[in-house]
């Protein structure tokens, strides 16, 4: 090995002698393609040395007290990178073989490897190896397109896609669970300091989160053009006024209030029966017992969806994306729809695909959710925007960025 490792150190000799300015916009883009493969394929080569060294125990042998202690003083790392890259070698050695194979081909990088290791490390037993094994061709292949973070995502509903069966009750388990973890953590507290300021601080499950979002948002927006209050700040002033509004009801804490309006995605049949989770419009996926609960006591807004989890549309006559179809809009796009932007539905803008100024209907067929940034990219930039045949957004780049214009989509909001 270590004459093979010695030719690859002198490729890399070579190509640390060229000169980079004489490379070709083609040539630029292609080696730097070609480094991340080949970093990737050597960090997986010394993932299995790690893995091997760990496990004769040879770290210990020479007087260290631990494999992580031992790579800390021999490569000179922090004790953390350390320790991070033994864990890591444990994980992607307990891993199915594809993905090793994967790995040492360059298909995916190291970071992925682990998200799919500990997305199959993490399935029901009663799934099996064989569709332990299906589900890592999936996530394989989804490595293709998919960040370490959405594939990660993905991975949480990879069992709708392999096993269907099996997805519904390993996901209410789950989620029963991370319900019962967040109940007996809750907490608030309010920390008396000595400058004048309480500090506020704890933790709170999903569906209390949900409401105090909602709670807040309205009255989080600037005040106007002079108003120079950080976001922070702004949600901090939200969070008075909303005490400010229950303490004037005089009516606390029987009814202090209107109740706040969630989007609560979930069949008539499944609320009634109590047999599936729902959904947030914010992607949160609550259990079965919360979705009845906001049902009973929360002003639950119905959302219609087809086959394909498309919103039924029906147009608007008017100029602003307000109301039910702005909830609609947020619905189908779930945040910023322009590629890669992760930005959440409340940073965003409904946008007209055809102005309406040049008779552009208000309505989810002519409508696109885009944050600031992208929305002022489409109306002054090269980028375009269209509606795709089954009713998602997608983009053209401008022809000097890709002449082929190849339409492109946002899959970091993607709901398996």
């Amino acid at each position: 090995m270590l004459e093979a490792l010695e030719q690859v150190g002198g490729a890399v000799d070579d190509c640390a002698e060229t000169t980079l300015w004489g490379l070709s916009d083609d040539e630029l883009p292609a080696s730097l393609d070609a480094t991340q493969v080949l970093s990737q394929r050597l960090a997986t080569v010394q993932l299995g040395l790690v893995r091997e060294l760990d496990g004769r125990g040879l770290a210990v042998t020479q007087g260290a007290s631990s494999t992580a202690v031992w790579l800390r003083d021999r490569l000179r790392l922090s004790g953390r990178s350390a320790r991070q890259l033994v864990q890591l070698a444990a994980t992607i050695d307990a891993a199915p073989p594809a993905v090793r194979d994967a790995l040492l081909s360059g298909a995916i990088t190291v970071e992925q490897g682990r998200v799919v290791a500990e997305t199959i490390a993490a399935l029901p037993v009663e799934a099996g190896p064989e569709v332990a094994d299906k589900a890592t061709q999936l996530l394989v292949t989804w490595a293709d397109r998919f960040d370490p973070t959405s594939l990660g995502r993905l991975g949480e509903r990879v069992l709708a896609h392999v096993a269907p069966e099996l997805a519904d009750q390993a996901e209410l388990k789950a989620l029963e669970r991370a319900t019962e973890r967040a109940e007996a953590r809750r907490h608030v507290t309010l920390s008396e300091q000595q400058n004048g300021q309480v500090r506020v601080s704890g933790n709170l499950d999903t569906e209390t989160a949900s409401l105090l979002r909602e709670a807040i948002d309205p009255l989080c927006a600037p005040a106007g053009e002079h108003d120079d209050r950080t976001p922070g700040q702004r949600r901090a002033d939200a969070l008075g006024e909303i005490c400010r509004l229950a303490l004037r009801t005089g009516q606390l804490p029987d009814n202090g209030g209107d109740r706040p309006q969630l989007v609560v995605t979930v069949s008539l049949d499944e609320l009634v029966n109590g047999v599936r989770a729902g959904t947030l419009e914010t992607g949160t996926r609550l259990t079965p017992g919360a979705v009845r609960r906001l049902a009973c006591d929360a002003g639950v807004l119905p959302a219609v969806l087809d086959g394909n989890s498309q919103v039924l549309d029906v147009g608007r006559q008017r100029r602003l994306f307000t109301g039910p179809l702005r909830r609609a809009l947020v619905l189908g796009d779930g945040g910023c729809a322009f590629p890669g932007c992760d930005r959440p539905p409340r940073w965003c803008d409904g946008h007209h695909i055809r102005h309406w100024a040049h008779g552009g209907v208000t309505a989810l067929g002519n409508a696109v959710l885009l944050c600031g940034y992208h929305h002022r990219l489409i109306h002054h930039g090269d980028w375009t925007v269209r509606i795709a045949a089954d009713g998602r957004p997608e983009f053209l780049p401008p022809s000097w960025l890709d002449p082929l214009r190849t339409p492109r989509r946002n899959h970091y909001h993607l709901r398996c």
